[in-house]
């Protein structure tokens, strides 16, 4: 049995380096600051790409973008990887959660995909949202926080990450699974591999074509950078650090 395996990823700010916030708290200063393919979804890339070399049949992995021109090249990046194709949806408002899930579901349907892998979250929001509001649009069975996953003959058995261990789901496909950091390693892109990613078409869907209207369910009103500075205060004993805490410590 053929299959397609569509993988949505963002593009987010390397976390590996400072991000700094606009004067005016509108948003992140993108100045010089480096993107990279949000590491859940490099996750769901690499899952996507290791079923295809394990399946005895013919698999197809799409990868997925939303945004401007400046998706491309992360889009290339999973193409370097191994992905199949990639896709890139122009779309230059900002977009919460429930709208790139109906985004996806558009696009899950014109490509008839059988398995939606995606990161279980963004690490530049971590709303942990977007999953579960496609799988709930297109009406599939869904399987957040990924660690394993295994075929069965009627679908996928899931050991998911949960607060009180794993545990394990069976459902069917189509299906729409988000993956947790213990699912795999994601595998470095050669450079022969990056050189040919760039000469690779990259699809394009402006988003009106979706025939879609945007509904924002969130709105910005300010960020600011938390100070991680720290007091450090050496007490004499258990009794001075109970009056401390009790009276002095606060709550964040």
């Amino acid at each position: 049995m053929n299959m397609k395996i569509l993988v949505p990823t963002k593009r987010v700010p390397d976390t590996d380096q400072k991000i700094r916030i606009r004067p005016d708290g509108s948003g992140i200063d993108e100045e010089n600051l480096p993107y990279v393919v949000n590491p859940f979804d490099a996750i769901a890339v690499e899952e996507a790409l290791r079923i295809r070399e394990n399946s005895n049949d013919e698999v197809e992995v799409l990868a997925v973008g939303i945004g401007s021109d400046d998706y491309e090249r992360e889009l290339r990046t999973s193409l370097a990887i191994g992905a199949d194709r990639a896709m890139l949806i122009e779309c230059a408002a900002a977009l919460d959660s429930w709208n790139v899930a109906r985004i996806l579901s558009v696009i899950v349907q014109r490509e008839q995909a059988d398995l939606v892998l995606m990161g279980k979250q963004a690490v530049d929001d971590d709303s942990n949202q977007a999953g579960q509001f496609l799988a709930a649009l297109l009406d599939w069975p869904q399987a957040t926080f990924a660690s394993k996953l295994d075929f069965t003959e009627n679908g996928l058995r899931v050991a998911r990450e949960t607060d009180a261990g794993i545990e394990t789901v069976v459902v069917r496909l189509p299906a729409v699974v988000t993956t947790d950091l213990r699912l795999n390693e994601p595998r470095y892109a050669s450079l022969p591999n990056i050189l040919r990613a760039r000469k690779k078409t990259i699809e394009r869907l402006e988003f009106q074509q979706l025939g879609l209207e945007i509904e924002p369910r969130i709105q910005l009103l300010h960020m600011e950078v938390l100070s991680t500075g720290r007091n450090c205060i050496r007490v004499s004993g258990v009794d001075e650090l109970v009056v401390r805490l009790r009276d002095e410590a606060k709550v964040i």
